[in-house]
């Protein structure tokens, strides 16, 4: 912007009018709004997982450090004692943080649109499966019709919410968490569950629906 005589002149540089539309979307995008998840910013992140998940997912397991280094470049954070099974599927993996000794176990999926955090020493069983994307229930609010030059075309409208997984939490094989949930502290969710809402710490929960069957790690008496 120059400023001449008291008039303000600007200058619109095409480069940086993309990357402030880039980043307008990844914030509407981490605060629950509808975004375009075909957005350029999103585009780039799919690009740089897939290319880091094929060539994790091709690594022995007993390659740890080149293993760990893969993940490292992939991830939002890792911390230590990690180990993550492959094959691993996941979205854009720079929303995934995890903390210190944790195990994922393998074919795992974890769709991280929003923010996945794992915290300390958790296990998850085989065949989890996060996901931080969703779309509204109603059809006229999921799918909108604009005027085209080819004619109507339907414009998909998609919004993602965090998860958590506090500390000292076990997911157990094949459960299913949906967007928006937090397994609190030291709870643990048994085989094949769905969860659909947010499970207190310290709890026992099973089925689908996920439901609390009873508190867990109780004080001694």
């Amino acid at each position: 912007m120059i400023q001449e005589n008291s008039v303000k002149y600007v200058y619109f540089c095409p480069q940086l009018v993309k990357a402030k539309i880039m980043d307008s979307e990844l914030k509407k995008c981490l605060s629950g709004e509808w975004y375009d998840c075909h957005a350029p910013v999103f585009i780039e992140f799919k690009r740089k997982t897939h290319r880091l998940l094929l060539k994790y997912n091709a690594l022995p397991y007993e390659s740890r450090e080149e293993r760990r280094a893969v993940l490292k470049e992939m991830l939002g954070s890792i911390g230590k004692k990690v180990s993550v099974g492959n094959p691993f599927v996941c979205d854009y993996g720079c929303n995934i943080h995890i903390g210190n000794n944790v195990s994922i176990n393998t074919g795992c999926t974890l769709v991280d649109c929003n923010k996945i955090t794992i915290g300390n020493n958790v296990l998850i069983a085989p065949n989890v499966q996060i996901y931080t994307a969703t779309h509204p229930i109603e059809l006229n609010e999921r799918l909108t019709p604009v005027e085209t030059p080819n004619g109507i075309e339907y414009v998909r409208h998609t919004y993602a919410l965090p998860v958590t997984i506090e500390d000292g939490c076990w997911i157990g094989g094949g459960v299913i968490i949906l967007p928006g949930v937090t397994i609190g502290r030291g709870s643990v969710i048994g085989a094949g569950s769905v969860v659909t809402k947010s499970i207190p710490e310290n709890s026992l929960a099973v089925g689908n629906p996920c439901k609390v069957i009873r508190k867990i790690n109780l004080p001694h008496e």
